[in-house]
């Protein structure tokens, strides 16, 4: 048996839940209050779990899809030539030695357009390495560095 006020209760913590996507019920606890609920975090929590809210696993800040209210940042490619990528990768020879990769990679198809291996890759070097495959496959839509 609930209370009369536990359909509204719920309502507004399910609102909560989506618009503050990191917000545990604790601090959805808070925001009830000082929104003029009496509510204690216990009640919250039964609530929370009976209507299976979960905060979402943190993603890293490097490679992270999502801002705190849920939208979607990243460009997703919808045909070929739409979005490339280009990163660095790094490793060392058996004797120690430091080498740079540079990888140009179309996200739609995912095809490596480019490729190039050295000691030391400055932005002149990128700048080359983009070039080639502009004059072989036209310009992408968007460019990001992965």
């Amino acid at each position: 048996m609930g209370r009369a006020d536990e359909a509204g209760l719920t309502a507004d913590i399910i609102e909560l839940a989506t618009r503050y996507g990191r917000y545990g019920y604790q601090r959805i606890t808070a925001l009830l209050q000082a929104s003029g609920w009496t509510v204690n975090v216990k009640r919250v929590e039964r609530i929370w779990r009976r209507e299976g809210l979960k905060v979402p696993c943190k993603q890293p800040k490097k490679g992270r899809l999502w801002l705190n209210e849920g939208s979607c940042v990243r460009l997703r490619p919808e045909y070929p030539n739409d979005v490339w990528s280009y990163d660095f990768v790094e490793d060392r020879t058996h004797n120690g030695r430091k080498f740079r990769m540079l990888n140009v990679i179309d996200d739609f198809t995912r095809e490596c357009l480019a490729s190039r291996i050295d000691r030391k890759l400055n932005s002149t070097a990128v700048i080359d390495a983009l070039t080639d495959p502009f004059v072989l496959r036209g310009v992408p839509g968007h460019v990001r560095q992965g």
